[in-house]
C-alpha cells in the first residue's frame, strides 16, 4: 500500500498543493494568542482575526491576508523553526516535530468536516473583532 505524501515528503520538498492540504481548516490559527513573558506559553483567546470567516473556519482573503493584517504570519517553513505559537494539533507544527497526524484529520479521513466533528474547529465557538472584546479578556485553553 502507498504511504501518504505526509508521511514520505518532507515539508521543504512538498508542493504548493500539498503544503496547502496539510491545514485542516480548523481556524485555531487565526485567534488572537499572547505569549506568556514568564513562560513563554502561547495562550489564545475566542477572539478571532477579522478575516476568519466564522461558518467556513477559512480566511475571507487568504491571497492578501498579509497585507490586509500586517501581524499574520504567513505560514511557510521558516516559521516553523518555532512552531509553539501553532496549536499543538496543527499539521504543520505536528510534521515540523516529527509527530503523526490525529486520526480525526481530514487528510487521513477523506471528509472535511472531520476536524468539526472531533471538537477541534472553532466553528461556533469564538467571536470576531466586531464585538469590540477585549482578547486579553477572552482568553481560552480549548484550543490545543
Amino acid at each position: 500500500m502507498k504511504q501518504a505524501f505526509w508521511e514520505t515528503t518532507p515539508l521543504d520538498k512538498m508542493t504548493a498543493d500539498e503544503w496547502e492540504a496539510l491545514c485542516d481548516g480548523c481556524g485555531k490559527c487565526c485567534l488572537e494568542k499572547f505569549e506568556d513573558d514568564d513562560t513563554g506559553r502561547i495562550i489564545y483567546s475566542r477572539v478571532a482575526c477579522q478575516l476568519l470567516d466564522l461558518n467556513s473556519c477559512r480566511c475571507r482573503d487568504y491571497h492578501n491576508r498579509a497585507r490586509l493584517m500586517p501581524d499574520c504570519i504567513t505560514l511557510a517553513l521558516e516559521v516553523l523553526d518555532r512552531p509553539e505559537w501553532l496549536p499543538e494539533t496543527c499539521a504543520y507544527r505536528l510534521l515540523s516535530e516529527g509527530k503523526p497526524l490525529p486520526d480525526w484529520h481530514p487528510l487521513k479521513t477523506g471528509d472535511p468536516l472531520s476536524v468539526d466533528e472531533a471538537g477541534q474547529s472553532v466553528r461556533g465557538r469564538v467571536i470576531g473583532p466586531e464585538t469590540g472584546e477585549n482578547p486579553l479578556m477572552q482568553l481560552i485553553d480549548w484550543v490545543r
